[in-house]
């Protein structure tokens, strides 16, 4: 009786179904504010890493970049939010931003508009893939053990992610180690004291149990920081750390100039079968990011059925792979559903109003870029710290001492973080999976699906030989 009358109920509770998943408005907005403040880094880390000149010389403007990633991320996440009812947020996926910059533009010669073109096009064909129902085929091929894996391998991810940008971890620029605590093997610099305060501060509020702990303590880390900087770095520690900008202009005109600035001569400019095989990389980056994305963040959230399955996970992936067009068409790179999402889900968001709210939030940094640029990276990554820990715990559900589904999963598991990719992580626990039910005499307990994606991530992990065969 309780949850008919709260189907019945109208407004946003209504719509977003909030009462029925056990939330509340004031629950569902305070999650989408955390999602957008461990998010928001983006806004100035995308316009970095596509900064490097292109063929002809042009460098993207900053200004420019940081109003279509805020633009597109602001949009295909309300929609997202409204489309499918879940609180996943969408941005330039990272990782993917890289591919375009340093691999499209910087090595194969592509101008800006070339190379978002080829990101154009890997997303209208993986919409053709949804709208033919093979990428939820294929999601639904995964054992269900592997989901389990897949969400502890991007738990590994978020937090490693975390203690990097705050600079707990770094490279040591040497073949072994090729890791080390802060700088060398110390923790040095009040960035990354603010951090640690941050973690055990975000710990306590966790476990005392109380509410919005993550963005009170986001928002109390800020404090510190700001307080800090000034005290003692003179305002300038945390600019070059937390790698954000000068304060951004409001935008003008030629903010929005990037809409729409693609071109589909790459075809012409890299020959066809490079051509191709660079869509081919993106696409099945995309792909399978996606994937692994949507089912950790689902069980986060407790909204998988028994079989590990997201319900209505198409509209999931409709809204998914426009975004990485979208992305593609304003110059902003592929766009993707963001693990950063589990930051607002540890909150409490489970309805599409969390993202809808973390979405309004994208469009209103196009004007308040200053004001978003306050929250340094080492206030938002306590909270991916222990978001990565509550994703940690889908570990008890697989079974160890079975070693056909425990072995796939522990690459699954590990590939993610040390190669920072949940598609590599994936791609070595399929194959893995694949090739040990060969081995063992029982392929026909591998579904047809999971043999094309294995296949497919054969030929992915072995690109530079099929392209040096091919070319």
């Amino acid at each position: 009786m309780a949850k008919s009358m709260a189907s019945s109920r109208g407004g946003l509770d209504g719509y977003f179904q909030i009462s029925n998943r056990g939330s509340t408005v004031r629950t569902e907005v305070v999650a989408g504010v955390t999602t957008f403040m461990t998010m928001a880094y983006i806004l100035f880390l995308n316009p970095l890493i596509l900064s490097v000149p292109d063929a002809q010389g042009t460098v993207l403007a900053p200004g420019a970049v940081l109003t279509v990633t805020a633009l597109a991320a602001g949009l295909m996440t309300i929609a997202m939010g409204a489309l499918s009812n879940y609180p996943f947020a969408i941005a330039a996926g990272l990782g993917l931003n890289g591919f375009v910059a340093f691999t499209l533009v910087a090595t194969q010669g592509l101008t800006w508009p070339e190379a978002m073109g080829v990101i154009v096009v890997e997303g209208v064909v993986i919409f053709l893939l949804v709208l033919t129902k093979f990428r939820q085929a294929v999601m639904d091929a995964v054992p269900l053990p592997l989901k389990h894996a897949i969400a502890v391998g991007i738990g590994l991810f978020i937090a490693i992610i975390g203690l990097v940008d705050a600079g707990f971890v770094n490279t040591t620029g040497l073949p072994v180690p090729p890791l080390q605590l802060g700088s060398n093997n110390e923790l040095v610099g009040w960035p990354v004291g603010v951090f640690l305060i941050g973690l055990l501060l975000i710990i306590y509020l966790y476990i005392r149990k109380v509410p919005g702990s993550l963005l009170v303590g986001i928002l109390v880390t800020t404090a510190v920081a700001i307080v800090v900087n000034e005290l003692f770095l003179e305002g300038t520690g945390f600019g070059e750390t937390a790698r954000l900008q000068n304060p951004v202009d409001f935008p003008d005109g030629d903010n929005f100039s990037l809409i729409g600035d693609f071109s589909f001569g790459f075809f012409s400019a890299l020959g066809i079968i490079p051509a191709l095989l660079a869509v081919f990389t993106v696409m099945l980056s995309d792909f399978f990011d996606t994937m692994g994305t949507a089912i950790g963040l689902g069980r986060e959230a407790e909204l998988l059925d028994d079989q590990g399955r997201l319900p209505g996970i198409d509209r999931v992936l409709y809204v998914d792979s426009a975004a990485a067009a979208v992305g593609g068409a304003f110059s902003a790179s592929s766009n993707t559903t963001y693990i950063e999402s589990a930051s607002g889900i540890a909150a409490g968001g489970r309805t599409g109003l969390t993202a809808v709210v973390t979405g309004g939030l994208f469009l209103l940094s196009i004007f308040l870029a200053p004001l978003a640029e306050i929250i340094p990276i080492q206030a938002a990554a306590p909270a991916l710290v222990l978001v990565g820990f509550l994703m940690m715990t889908a570990i008890k559900e697989i079974d160890f001492a079975d070693l056909e589904i425990a072995i796939p999963a522990f690459l699954t598991m590990i590939v993610m973080p040390f190669t920072y990719s949940i598609t590599n992580g994936i791609g070595a626990g399929f194959v893995s999976y694949a090739f040990i039910k060969l081995s063992r005499g029982k392929s026909n307990e591998v579904r047809p699906m999971m043999w094309v994606a294995a296949a497919a991530f054969v030929v992915y992990f072995g690109i530079f030989y099929v392209r040096d065969f091919l070319t």
